[in-house]
């Protein structure tokens, strides 16, 4: 029995002192390199703080709309529904927030809409969303704003950021990034 238990204890108390100390200890040091010292990208617009890394939500007409959130943009408790994609509640989650947007979208088909603009992430907090995400708004935001859709499709353009090393992921548009430049357009 000792010869079970004595390595057991051993091997548990190295993973604490490793994954408590050392790793932590690691990626502080690490995050002192980086931007803003590891504590994400803060944008000051208007003296209001914002953080770009984190999805806000944003529902009114005039702005592009945010992907919607499992967790209601609470940073402290990221997580998804985890409900299947069959699940009946989800479903009617789901075509609730797609009968939300036709009604603010009219002239919009239901197959033209992208998912991520009515679904959630899975940590309920990405700040982007795709660039059809974004281009699927323009009209409604050009009639409420008195701006040309040429205009916003400009501005749209101007904020994709590509994939990293042009290879991986997508495409994406960070929201905030986004609507913070919407407003400042004259």
């Amino acid at each position: 029995m000792k010869s079970h238990i004595f390595p057991g204890i051993r091997l548990t108390l190295i993973c604490l002192i490793f994954f408590v100390g050392v790793y932590s200890v690691t990626i502080y040091g690490i995050a002192q390199f980086t931007p803003n010292r590891g504590k994400g990208e803060i944008v000051i617009q208007n003296g209001k703080t914002y953080y770009s890394n984190i999805g806000q939500q944003f529902t009114e007409d005039k702005y592009f709309y945010s992907r919607p959130s499992a967790v209601n943009y609470n940073a402290a408790s990221s997580g998804a529904s985890n409900k299947s994609t069959i699940n009946s509640d989800y479903l009617k989650q789901v075509q609730a927030r797609i009968d939300t947007f036709l009604i603010h979208n009219p002239g919009i088909e239901k197959s033209a809409i992208p998912s991520d603009i009515v679904t959630a992430s899975g940590s309920g907090l990405d700040p982007n969303i795709s660039v059809q995400a974004a281009e699927i708004q323009i009209k409604r935001i050009a009639k409420i704003r008195g701006i040309t859709e040429e205009k916003l499709e400009q501005l749209v353009r101007s904020n994709i950021e590509k994939p990293f090393l042009g290879l991986f992921g997508t495409e994406k548009i960070n929201l905030l990034k986004l609507n913070l430049a919407l407003d400042n357009l004259k």
